[in-house]
């Protein structure tokens, strides 16, 4: 208890987040006024104590809850039956909810569109720019492509659009959209949050991070070899994950609900959190140089290492996120002309996340974006693995400017995207097959 106590009071260990998870396909209605009483009444009775039983956990134990949030099934498979043209009611349904619980964010305002759209997709999809904009605490993501089914390469298309029109409205819209490939039902981190169709009606999921905790072990073990390296990272990973359990299962016994995973994801929390410090502490002079992309290789598979050994319901994306603005070692880097697009592309083949909250021209072409998107889903359909793209097309900007965010977003420079056009390849639609080993069974 007195080491727990040490990481947190002196090396930013904490709780990123609590998460519950409920299930809408109760809520279905023809009527989309009534389906959105529904939902609403279904959040606020579900959750009504969720922050409360964070505080109280937070008092007891000592232990840091940086937010408390909720994630919902997919609307796109919601609203559906109603047969609306414009799915933007559910949002604000969404955010009223999340305005009366006092929680930090709701996810879910999702599509699942890898093999092709179902009937309220479109929908959801094209109002994405508009319910981003008139919520506060909303966060949205679409799945375009996964191992087992391919790119679809419209939805691909579409996206694009919807960054760049999203970024017209308001450029705060994309950093609370995530495009993904191989979308996990019980990710509990936002923006890219949703709850599975296959998930218990109501669930309580933990994030933890850690950032501080590996560097500060990692400081006490300079000039050891890589083996002496990789077991410190998993040995604190463990004693993390320990903590991560604690909190959840306490959480979901006051809650009266079941308790689901741990997701030990390395992500900035607080004010110094910072992957590109850890990266450095293993070896690189600095973050984006050769040798970066083993080194961050080494960092998630001990991590998950560490998780496993740690608690049996580890989950959602554990591992390493990369983010350009909410870390100051990665900022460094991009500034000091080490780290760039390609770069960064190259090194989330390797980590959990994708290529998140990265500030981009405000002029870039949507068939860029949307290559971008093609490019990053294309790496993780490969690989088997989870990957997302969180890009912000900043108005007025150009390379070299900074772009504030406010709050743990931070903030970013604008990096450069490559200039020869994509608007061939983008236009072409239709599905990128999957690979062959998708077959397994």
């Amino acid at each position: 208890m007195y080491e727990t106590s040490h990481m947190i009071s002196n090396e930013n260990l904490d709780v990123r987040t609590i998460t519950m998870g409920i299930s809408l396909l109760d809520c279905i209605d023809s009527d989309s006024t009534v389906a959105c009483q529904k939902i609403y009444d279904k959040i606020t009775t579900n959750a009504k104590d969720l922050v409360k039983a964070g505080q109280q956990i937070e008092a007891e134990y000592g232990i840091p809850i940086a937010n408390k949030r909720v994630t919902v099934t997919p609307i796109s498979l919601i609203a559906a039956a109603s047969h609306d043209h414009d799915y933007v009611k559910y949002a604000k349904t969404l955010d009223k909810a999340a305005k009366a619980l006092g929680i930090d964010f709701i996810g879910g305002y999702s599509a699942l569109v890898q093999k092709g759209y179902q009937t309220g997709d479109r929908t959801l999809i094209v109002s994405l720019p508009e319910a981003l904009a008139e919520t506060d605490f909303v966060c949205a993501s679409v799945n375009v492509g996964s191992t087992r089914s391919g790119i679809n390469m419209d939805a691909v298309a579409q996206m694009g659009e919807v960054v760049v029109a999203g970024s017209k409205l308001d450029m705060m819209t994309n950093a609370k959209l995530v495009i993904f490939c191989n979308a996990v039902e019980n990710n509990p981190f936002m923006a890219g949050e949703f709850h599975g169709v296959s998930e218990p009606d109501v669930v309580i999921n933990v994030g933890v991070s850690g950032l501080g905790v590996i560097k500060t072990a990692l400081e006490k073990v300079k000039g050891e070899s890589k083996d002496v390296v990789a077991e410190t990272i998993k040995e604190t990973a463990f004693k993390v994950t320990r903590m991560g359990q604690l909190v959840g299962t306490v959480a979901a016994e006051r809650l009266g609900v079941q308790f689901g995973i741990v997701d030990l994801s390395l992500a900035p929390t607080a004010a110094g959190d910072s992957v590109a410090e850890v990266l450095e502490e293993i070896g690189v002079a600095q973050v984006g140089t050769h040798g970066t992309t083993a080194a961050l290789a080494m960092l998630n598979d001990a991590v998950k290492k560490g998780g496993i050994m740690a608690c049996s319901h580890v989950g959602g994306l554990s591992g390493a996120f990369i983010p350009v603005s909410e870390d100051a070692g990665m900022i460094k880097a991009v500034n000091a002309g080490t780290l760039n697009i390609s770069k960064l592309e190259a090194m989330t083949a390797v980590c959990s996340f994708g290529l998140d909250m990265i500030a981009i021209p405000g002029d870039t072409p949507k068939e860029t974006i949307s290559a971008m998107i093609a490019d990053e889903a294309a790496i993780r359909m490969i690989n088997n693995k989870t990957t997302a793209v969180r890009v912000i097309p900043a108005p007025g900007k150009k390379v070299g400017d900074t772009v504030e965010f406010g709050g743990l977003l931070g903030y970013a420079p604008v990096m450069a995207v490559n200039k020869a056009a994509s608007t061939a390849m983008i236009n072409r639609g239709g599905l990128i097959p999957a690979p062959i080993h998708s077959f397994k069974n």
